[in-house]
């Protein structure tokens, strides 16, 4: 059998369970999958392979999981980079609210495609996101060659889209996209928080995910002060009081943020087999104050619970880099506690293999060994930055980034080579977006411009924000929060 593809010489990281480094090591990939890891012999550049890559002075390892993201709004990227908490959140959920109800659609597309390129290029191959109308990034994202986990997010508490047709949606979605693409495209689903759902939604989503037994359930947990406080609200203990009386606590759960997480919140996620999605950045860049707890990674990972790493919202902090999640994990960590919170080669894992199995593909990828799928990025490590190159998983964890990759391969197709994308018209999409952005602004009252972005008045925006589910939200929050001081 002739293998596809060879890469020889390089320096391997295969993120396997022994963190097996090599310093001269081979990957022969045939059929999509992995079939050796080895140290390289000196007949490797000549070995029988459709494709053979010269591995010297290149960094081979797994392709990066961003395990928790939202695309849509990828072109208004520097839209919300200098406003204040209250500025960025109220002109998103009118954003929000909007696509919610069908507009945008224009604008979201090329969102899809212009994540899909840089995710791409920057050594991302696997996104788990969450959105409002997820179809254009299933399509996307498979024609790219990319592997993704898509869902509608699902809320009864922050737009006005009635619940039936938000689940009728969503199992419309599922039907169609699931498991296509040759497999790289998951359908999942998503309740969108633990702040915006009553109880009846999240009993919903759970005769939902009874109907799909095999789908991945996404959520934002323990995000925000008001989690707990909806919980109670809902006739629960706590949020996670609330998705165990559901049935929702499981090895199916994936958990975005779970910042507010305490020592019993970290043994039931263990003890269900759950798993949490960290993403240090957004928090970081819109910190609500100086004492707010922060994710406890460390115990999590301790308690034997996988954590992958996500950029989230990427246009809120400006960065689609996914490997400065890693630096931005240990630098906050480290300063909210101490030194030392994480060693390097924690953070490598965290962003391929840990990513992988908290999207329940860690057999299939996350790690380079025989027998899994071929998603493998190069890194041109020939460079100052990298010099003298000690210690691999300190420099992919502090200094690796998104323009250092050179290749990339998915399921054993080469969609990068030299830099170049393969899959994707880069510079039509560069244009779909400009022209987006400019339709967005000519039919908003925003103003983005190279200076900097100019939000809609406040009456203009609070026109546009969704009425009857907040003002449910809010009413619901206070009136827990007045029984809260005052049981009666």
């Amino acid at each position: 059998m002739t293998t596809d593809i060879a890469i020889h010489d390089a320096y391997v990281l295969t993120v396997d369970d022994r963190n097996r480094l090599y310093d001269r090591g081979t990957v022969l990939i045939e059929d999509g999958r992995i079939t050796e890891v080895r140290p390289s012999r000196d007949g490797d550049p000549d070995i029988a392979a459709g494709r053979v890559i010269d591995g010297e002075k290149k960094l081979v390892m797994p392709g990066l999981v961003n395990a928790h993201t939202h695309l849509e709004l990828t072109p208004l990227i520097g839209a919300f980079s200098d406003l204040d908490l209250v500025e960025m959140t109220s002109g998103m959920t009118a954003i929000f609210g909007n696509i919610a109800e069908g507009e945008y659609d224009y604008l979201t597309k090329v969102g899809y495609e212009l994540a899909a390129l840089n995710f791409l290029a920057g050594g991302v191959t696997t996104v788990n996101s969450m959105d409002v109308r997820p179809s254009a990034g299933a399509e996307t994202f498979g024609a790219a060659g990319l592997r993704g986990f898509f869902g509608m997010a699902l809320s009864d508490l922050f737009w006005d889209v009635p619940v039936d047709e938000q689940f009728e949606r969503a199992r419309e979605f599922i039907d169609e996209y699931h498991d296509t693409y040759d497999g790289r495209i998951h359908a999942t689903i998503c309740p969108h928080d633990d702040w915006s759902c009553t109880r009846n939604l999240w009993e919903r989503t759970a005769r939902l995910a009874a109907e799909y037994p095999d789908l991945l359930v996404h959520t934002h947990l323990l995000e925000l002060e008001a989690s707990n406080t909806m919980a109670r609200s809902n006739g629960a203990e706590d949020s996670l009081g609330l998705l165990n009386d559901v049935g929702l606590l499981d090895d199916r759960l994936v958990a975005a943020h779970f910042r507010l997480a305490d020592d019993e919140d970290i043994q039931r996620t263990a003890d269900a087999d759950a798993w949490v999605a960290h993403c240090p950045s957004i928090f970081c860049y819109w910190n609500t104050g100086d004492d707010v707890q922060w994710t406890p990674v460390p115990e999590l990972r301790s308690a034997g619970v996988d954590v992958g790493l996500g950029v989230d919202d990427h246009y809120w902090h400006d960065s689609y880099n996914l490997f400065g999640e890693a630096r931005q994990a240990r630098l906050a960590a480290n300063l909210k506690r101490s030194a030392g919170q994480y060693h390097s080669m924690e953070l490598v894992r965290m962003l391929t293999i840990e990513g992988a199995q908290a999207l329940g593909v860690g057999d299939e990828i996350g790690s380079l060994e025989p027998g899994k799928q071929a998603d493998v990025i190069l890194l041109d490590v020939d460079s100052p930055k990298f010099t003298p190159l000690t210690n691999i998983p300190a420099q992919v964890a502090n200094n690796a980034a998104p323009a250092d990759v050179e290749a990339v391969i998915v399921d054993g197709d080469v969609l990068m080579e030299e830099g170049e994308v393969g899959t994707m018209d880069v510079n039509a999409v560069r244009e779909r977006a400009e022209w987006a952005v400019e339709r967005f602004t000519s039919e908003t009252d925003w103003e983005l411009g190279i200076g900097g972005s100019e939000p809609p008045k406040k009456m203009a925006v609070a026109r546009d924000l969704p009425k009857r589910g907040p003002a449910q939200l809010l009413g619901r929050l206070a009136f827990q929060s007045v029984r809260d001081r005052f049981p009666f």
